[in-house]
């Protein structure tokens, strides 16, 4: 059988048996490195990515993709967004037809297959995990090198270093003297945002939602006083870091699906939060990799098409128009720091921490 299947996995493992040394396949993922003297090293057009442009884990991989440089370095093949298949997410995402065109997204560039589950079967015959984007491939070996986006993201940011030009080169999105920044605040904005929208959207209850839905608001009203006292444009400042990376994809996507679909409600961006409006608007519209990696249809027809038990009609909500507000304002001074007044819900505190107990694989 082949068991929930789910395009954003960061955040689960499998206990599988693990396999031979020739694979980087451990804990139910795949955790190869891109480094010169490895058995990945960085060459042009040796490696190829498959993305879904719906998916905020994939988003992570193909920004970093766009900032790097390496878009001539790494090809892309892109799923549709939907459909993914039974209760049970098979036979997973699939690549468009003649006969079943989906714009944006490509065909296997690779191997022409019809379906993701057939790449990881590649690699993996008797593979029983999720068919998760984003996957990096390396062609020379046929094998898969990485599957998880937190890893891709380190792994692209000084992978190709050694062929990229100097422009490129000196980007580095994780740099040493942030680190420990970016860990911290990397933790809950995992926990509580980015993962978060899914633990509220996915409950199977009242209490459950009531728990999980108030972190993702705490986060936000966090992230608005942090981006305020750190002055901007980006999250940590004058430098644009990961966490600009990891929080795009979800803010993005919240006034679009999160606020109706998860039902996440207590504010939108836009109205509520001008310093991440700002903060989001202006990587949009003025920062190369950004507004190139958003497709808002992708994104709005994934989420409402292809989760059956939270919108059985698949009907697709017309707004909010526009997707994203036009017009950047770069003086932070002038921005009145927003948030949400939070409920005193009781227990509010015992959040499902532990995401790897949580039924994600309805994701």
């Amino acid at each position: 059988s082949h068991n929930n299947p789910n395009p954003c996995k960061d955040h689960i493992h499998y206990e599988v048996i693990i396999m031979g040394s020739e694979s980087t396949f451990k804990d139910g993922s795949w955790h190869g490195i891109i480094e010169a003297g490895g058995p990945f090293p960085p060459e042009k057009g040796r490696y190829h990515m498959y993305i879904g442009l719906f998916c905020p884990f994939a988003h992570r991989a193909n920004e970093i993709r766009h900032l790097k440089g390496l878009t001539e370095i790494i090809d892309l093949s892109i799923v549709k967004p939907y459909p993914k298949g039974d209760d049970k997410g098979w036979p997973g995402w699939c690549f468009p037809t003649a006969e079943d065109p989906y714009g944006g997204s490509t065909e296997d560039r690779l191997f022409g297959s019809r379906y993701l589950h057939e790449v990881y079967f590649k690699e993996k015959s008797d593979y029983k995990g999720r068919y998760s984007v984003p996957v990096l491939w390396d062609k020379k070996t046929n094998r898969m090198v990485n599957n998880e986006s937190l890893e891709l993201l380190r792994i692209l940011n000084t992978g190709f270093n050694s062929i990229l030009p100097d422009e490129y080169k000196k980007r580095d999105y994780y740099p040493e003297h942030l680190r420990e920044e970016i860990d911290e605040v990397g933790k809950w904005l995992q926990d509580d945002l980015n993962s978060g929208v899914y633990k509220a959207g996915f409950a199977l209850d009242q209490a459950t939602y009531d728990k999980n839905v108030v972190p993702v608001f705490e986060a936000l009203n966090r992230l608005e006083e942090l981006l305020a006292k750190n002055g901007g444009p980006f999250v940590l400042g004058k430098e644009l870091t990961e966490l600009d990376l990891r929080l795009f994809p979800t803010l993005i996507r919240f006034d679009a699906v999160y606020v109706q679909h998860f039902k996440c409600n207590l504010g939108t961006i836009r109205h509520d939060y001008p310093v991440l409006n700002e903060w989001m608007k202006n990587l949009y519209w003025n920062v190369p990799g950004f507004r190139e990696t958003t497709d808002f249809r992708h994104i709005k027809e994934n989420y409402t098409k292809s989760h059956a038990d939270i919108n059985p009609k698949a009907i697709t909500p017309m707004g909010p128009i526009p997707d994203i507000e036009e017009g950047v304002e770069l003086d932070w001074g002038k921005l009145r720091v927003g948030g949400v007044k939070l409920p005193a819900i009781s227990g509010v505190k015992a959040v499902v921490k532990n995401t790897t107990s949580f039924p994600f694989y309805k994701i």
